[in-house]
């Protein structure tokens, strides 16, 4: 036993010993700092609850509060930030030209664009699939009832070609018309142009519950085409940048986690109930000299827009017009697949 001892021993002093390295900063942190400005993907129009545009022209959603948080821990103001309208098709032309730092924008994370555009991806922040729904009229329950149907969607985006492999898999004979815009897609189902909308999970429900007139009257089938994860997107080359996306969204989920939120967090700073909360607050140092930020951008973050159970409330869920279940997108610990990377 005591030998065991003296060698965990030694190793535990050699860890001591190794030399730290610097953290190199981002070039692209480098970037927005010396332009003051953080440069974001927003949408060509509306999309319900992730990017869409209030009353007041303000952009709002869960992707433009991600947007909106990240700013905060690079810059230290929720509000110093240039949203960039943008279509699907616009997207990824527009981060490889820096016309955007990233792209939090309801995007997937596809093996083709990890592996062919020059893309790398952040820690899956939503999960959500490709559904079909369809005039409750035309008795239609199930995909394989889409036989000689005509199918709306938008063009340019993964729901196309799910949509497609899916029904020709089930020998479905089908028309698909895409539309360039969400409000044209939209538009064309509600006016019967099309049997079916092929469209993401989510943003089904948004619509049956906001813009149909007889939301019952519109069935969402049971078929699940895919479960896709959503990430932000980057240019490769750049893994710091990576790292701070991921542990701004990993700080989210922690302060979830441990109940920091937006109205608890500087009581919390000040007297945190555990290490964890001290480290992620920047109560106790090395939070932001990992990152080449702040050691308290996270608390900063958190008291500027929350921690994520709040910001997909206030955009999706119970505190949102779509009131939208968590589901998959809660925390592991709430029956969710959510979860954050240990923080030591």
């Amino acid at each position: 036993m005591f030998k065991e001892m003296s060698l965990k021993s030694v190793a535990a002093a050699a860890l001591a010993l190794l030399p730290v390295t610097a953290v190199a900063e981002s070039p692209t942190v480098q970037q927005i700092k010396e332009r003051g400005t953080l440069l974001c993907s927003g949408h060509n129009g509306s999309y319900f609850g992730f990017v869409e545009v209030n009353d007041k022209n303000e952009w709002k959603g869960l992707d433009i509060d991600l947007c909106r948080a990240l700013t905060t821990a690079i810059l230290g103001d929720p509000n110093a930030n240039q949203i960039v309208p943008l279509s699907w098709a616009q997207r990824f032309p527009a981060l490889q030209s820096g016309d955007v730092d990233l792209i939090i924008k309801a995007t997937g994370w596809t093996m083709g664009r990890d592996t062919e555009l020059g893309l790398q991806f952040s820690l899956p922040y939503f999960f959500g699939g490709t559904q079909f729904m369809a005039h409750g009229d035309l008795g239609i329950t199930e995909a394989k009832d889409l036989d000689g149907g005509t199918i709306c969607v938008e063009a340019g985006t993964t729901i196309e070609r799910i949509a497609a492999n899916y029904l020709s898999t089930l020998g479905v004979e089908h028309t698909m018309v895409s539309y360039e815009s969400a409000a044209e897609l939209r538009a064309a189902y509600v006016a019967n142009r099309c049997d079916a909308f092929a469209g993401w999970g989510p943003n089904l429900a948004v619509l049956r519950a906001t813009e149909i007139d007889n939301p019952d009257a519109h069935v969402i089938l049971n078929d699940q085409l895919s479960s896709e994860p959503i990430s932000a997107a980057m240019r490769q080359g750049d893994e710091e940048f990576v790292d701070v996306v991921n542990w701004m969204l990993a700080a989210m989920l922690i302060a979830e986690e441990e109940g920091v939120t937006m109205a608890n967090v500087e009581d919390m700073a000040a007297n945190p109930p555990n290490p964890k909360v001290a480290r992620l607050l920047g109560s106790e140092p090395g939070m932001g000299e990992r990152l080449g930020l702040r050691d308290t951008w996270a608390r900063e973050m958190i008291a500027a827009v929350g921690n994520f159970g709040e910001v997909y409330d206030r955009n999706l869920g119970a505190n949102s017009p779509y009131k939208l279940d968590r589901g998959l997108n809660n925390l592991w610990s709430h029956g969710g697949v959510l979860y954050a990377p240990i923080l030591d």
